[in-house]
């Protein structure tokens, strides 16, 4: 439309500028445009002024690193031919040219009229060398199809080897027409033209499933089949799809017709291009939004010990570092809410927080042998044993780090497996054990559920024990000083459906001391743990080390029949420790948390995992990390967290609530949606696939 507006403006229309290949009609419209525009390079260089020309003739845009420099040769250009130009809506001065090859030049005017009369003139002359190509080859009507029938084998692409299976490639009705005139020469088209057929194939497949998805959603909760915007969306995606189809049949027929009397061939490479290009974008599109409103089919038979190293981080990447610390304390009030506050990228810890919750169940034989408590005593002293040496395995690292905040809709998977022979603690499975039937399973499903606040859900049970735990907490972190403190505000709930017990508890909060010499975490506050059926309760102290003297990582406990408001047992020591169990009967038990063997949880690797599961989507921030190339984990990191509020605007404008997949609102908190005490039935894989939210 812009560029109709200009052809008019200057007294020609579009006929008259497609007339002549020298003479130009169009010829007052190309005048000389050149001039400073700041173009982005990267991350770290950001914007620079460079001096831009636009080079009708030859239809590129160059530019010089000054205007001094501009009759040495161009420090970089970009064909226009084909190019699509587009003003940005991040500002009244951005604009983009995107070249037809996947360049892409990112670049800002000084003023609005100054981007408008630049986007303009790149428009015409980017239209102009894109219909000169076209010229290359004689218009389709003029061609008459018996040559289709005598063509023979001289297509550039019949050197290639062929799909044998093309013909099954040909799925989409709109392709009906022309397959009787292919099906005897489909070994004329080149190999990217059967890609393109496949590629198609395979949009169709995903547009059928969008269809599906959105006609199979219940009218009785979220939006309906009927939602003006999921209508919009069938529309638009039907109206693509018979776009791209014609454009694929009038390309076959192109390829086949140039088999007898063959011409200039760039222009029909450049529509393949385009077309290629086209359904790559839209098969990404529908894929997103298939996978975004379908849980995954998580298959624990492609689950794999993990390999993943213990972190390992040396100490002077800290000190190297102190000026930047340095300076973001300068910005801080004593206090202040961190929620929202960017933190520098080396102190991260190569994983998202979903994935640390799972170290609470680095000790899964404790979990499992609560509910063979003799007695309810019994079952709320193990799973007060089970609680305390939970926590240890997700800090083990001599420097406190800082995992990644999932992004919202970011979903973490494994299991672990236990045998089941009756064994003490210290001789449980050690890592690698391989068992099927002698196993016991243990599944792990978490979801970041929301982003303002940021709450997490998990979920792990043991369908052959019976028994589940639901977790569902909002991490709120405060600056004290030269300290961070961290609230894990929630509840979790342990169901021991052979007992018909319910046990409530709440969790510590965490602190990062000494964030200018050498992080190091201790937990602290008070933990209480109800079992409403049985009477018996707990209370666990988390101790913070004084400022003077004392012990680090102490804690207490008390368990207590509260019907007669006696203590049964009491526990001392360090929660990654040793912690010593005192029962009413002078009975004592010791536990050494650094002796207990940890269980390897099992993943699927990444290549198997869908793109919002936690080491897919940080998987390019890890590996820059792992390079200590910190630049470049900052531009991934920041390209997920922009993604993330740019898609939060979206939600906001268009009044679109989110919806999460695996876990649904209760009052305060957020409840797996298919949990084992909601299941009569057993299922193979109850944790990866919970019914519609």
């Amino acid at each position: 439309m812009q560029t109709e507006a200009v052809l008019e403006h200057h007294g020609g229309s579009q006929s008259s500028c497609r007339t002549g290949s020298k003479s130009w009609q169009y010829s007052d419209l190309m005048e000389k445009v050149d001039g400073y525009l700041m173009k982005y390079t990267n991350l770290v260089t950001g914007w620079q002024y460079r001096y831009f020309v636009l080079n009708n003739e030859a239809g590129l845009l160059e530019y010089f690193v000054n205007e001094q420099s501009r009759n040495q040769k161009p420090r970089g250009s970009l064909p226009l031919a084909g190019a699509v130009i587009s003003p940005s809506d991040e500002d009244s001065h951005t604009f983009t040219v995107n070249a037809i090859s996947g360049e892409q030049y990112k670049l800002r005017a000084s003023d609005a009229k100054e981007r408008q009369h630049w986007v303009s003139r790149l428009q015409i002359c980017a239209q102009h060398h894109t219909e000169a190509l076209g010229k290359t080859n004689p218009p389709l009507q003029t061609r008459s199809l018996s040559m289709a029938s005598q063509g023979s084998g001289s297509s550039p692409g019949s050197q290639h080897r062929v799909n044998q299976n093309s013909n099954a490639l040909l799925g989409l009705s709109q392709l009906q027409r022309g397959s009787s005139l292919y099906s005897s020469r489909k070994s004329l088209l080149p190999d990217h033209l059967l890609e393109a057929r496949e590629m198609m194939s395979q949009a169709q497949g995903q547009h059928r499933d969008l269809i599906q998805s959105i006609e199979g959603l219940p009218s009785s909760q979220g939006p309906s089949p009927l939602d003006q915007d999921l209508l919009l969306l069938k529309a638009t995606s039907l109206a693509t799809m018979t776009c791209l189809s014609d454009c694929l049949h009038i390309l076959q027929l192109q390829q086949v017709a140039r088999q007898k009397a063959p011409l200039g061939g760039e222009f029909f490479f450049f529509l393949m291009s385009v077309l290629l290009q086209v359904t790559r974008a839209l098969l990404a599109s529908l894929k997103l939004w298939c996978g975004f409103q379908e849980q995954e089919e998580i298959d624990a038979t492609q689950e794999v010990d993990d390999s993943t190293p213990a972190e390992e981080e040396e100490l002077g990447a800290v000190e190297e570092e102190r000026s930047i610390i340095l300076h973001l304390l300068s910005q801080l009030k004593l206090g202040m809410d961190l929620t929202r506050v960017v933190l520098p990228t080396f102190i991260l810890e190569k994983r998202s927080l979903l994935e640390m919750y799972a170290d609470f169940m680095s000790h899964p034989d404790l979990f499992v042998t609560i509910t063979d408590g003799s007695s309810p005593m019994d079952r709320m002293v193990r799973f007060v044993e089970y609680y305390l040496t939970s926590f240890h395995e997700g800090r083990r690292d001599a420097i406190a780090k800082k995992p990644y905040n999932p992004i919202i809709g970011e979903t973490f998977h494994c299991s672990w497996k236990v045998p089941k022979a009756t064994t003490p603690p210290t001789a449980v499975s050690k890592e690698g054990t391989s068992c099927a039937s002698d196993c016991y399973s243990v599944r792990f499903v978490a979801e970041q559920v929301s982003h303002h606040p940021p709450v997490s859900g998990f979920y792990a049970e043991c369908q052959e024990r019976q028994m589940c735990v639901n977790t569902h907490v909002w991490t709120k972190s405060k600056f004290m000083g030269m300290s961070i403190g961290v609230s894990m505000i929630g509840e979790g709930n342990l169901h021991l459906l052979e007992h018909g017990e319910e046990y409530t508890f709440s969790l510590p909060s965490a602190y990062a001391r000494s964030i200018l010499t050498v992080p190091w975490v201790e937990l602290g506050g008070k933990v209480n743990v109800n079992c409403t059926k049985t009477g018996y309760s707990a209370v666990i102290t988390f101790q913070t080390k004084p400022f003077y003297g004392g012990k680090l990582h102490r804690v207490n406990a008390e368990v207590k029949h509260n019907p007669t408001n006696s203590v049964v047992c009491r526990v001392q020591g360090e929660w990654n420790g040793v912690l010593e169990f005192t029962y009413t009967s002078g009975e004592t038990r010791v536990v050494d948390v650094t002796k207990l063997p940890v269980t390897r949880k099992r993943v699927r690797p990444n290549e198997l995992q869908g793109p919002y599961e936690s080491r897919r989507l940080w998987q390019h921030v890890t590996e820059s990390l792992k390079e200590r190339d910190m630049d470049k984990a900052t531009e991934h990191k920041r390209f997920l967290e922009e993604r993330q509020r740019k898609e939060e605007r979206h939600r906001a404008e268009t009044q679109t609530a989110w919806r999460t997949k695996y876990f649904e609102r209760k009052g305060e908190g957020w409840v797996y949606c298919q949990p084992l005490w909601k299941t009569a039935a057993p299922s193979s894989s109850p944790v990866s696939s919970p019914q519609n939210p």
